[in-house]
């Protein structure tokens, strides 16, 4: 699979396969590739790990599968956040220019999860200091779910890595 990370890793009686590919502009196309990859594998269980939009996305795809998900400062509503930015735009990690359309807000919208089911199943990480994405409002849709809520840090939770240990425990079997 070229332009995707695909890795499997093997431990104990588990094996393990990350998969974290370059999603495409249109949320419609992101997620017929991601179900497309998942419905494929031969997984008896997945977890789905997702930041900002990747958060959304984590979403539709734990109650699609019904399977534990960690969701990292997440667009809870991504319509109602993105649509003022249709138009040209740069991409965040690559600096590439790419064409946000009118139609991808609606995408958007097709994949909205209105209410998490199960809230157990979730494990929300938000900052206080996301300087895009309101922290109460995460803390509201994931009512119920296991929560960590950060003082300061931002968006991309710049110190992530101090609570990957919580989010293996999470997400282990």
């Amino acid at each position: 699979m070229t332009g995707e990370a695909v890795k499997a890793l093997s431990k104990g009686d588990y094996s393990y396969e990350w998969y974290c590919p370059q999603l495409f502009p249109s949320p419609k196309a992101s997620m017929d590739m991601v179900i497309n990859h998942i419905d494929i594998t031969n997984a008896d269980q997945l977890r789905v790990i997702g930041s900002s939009l990747g958060g959304f996305y984590t979403n539709y795809l734990a109650e699609k599968y019904h399977c534990k998900a960690v969701v990292l400062n997440p667009a809870v509503r991504a319509a109602r956040e993105l649509a003022p930015h249709v138009g040209m735009l740069t991409a965040y990690d690559s600096g590439e220019p790419f064409d946000f359309r009118p139609e991808y807000i609606d995408e958007l919208n097709a994949l909205q999860v209105d209410k998490i089911t199960e809230p157990e199943r979730y494990f929300l990480i938000a900052a206080k200091g996301d300087e895009l994405l309101d922290w109460r409002e995460m803390v509201e849709f994931y009512a119920g779910a296991k929560q960590l809520v950060l003082e300061g840090s931002d968006h991309g939770i710049a110190n992530y890595s101090d609570h990957l240990l919580e989010v293996i425990d999470f997400i282990s079997p």
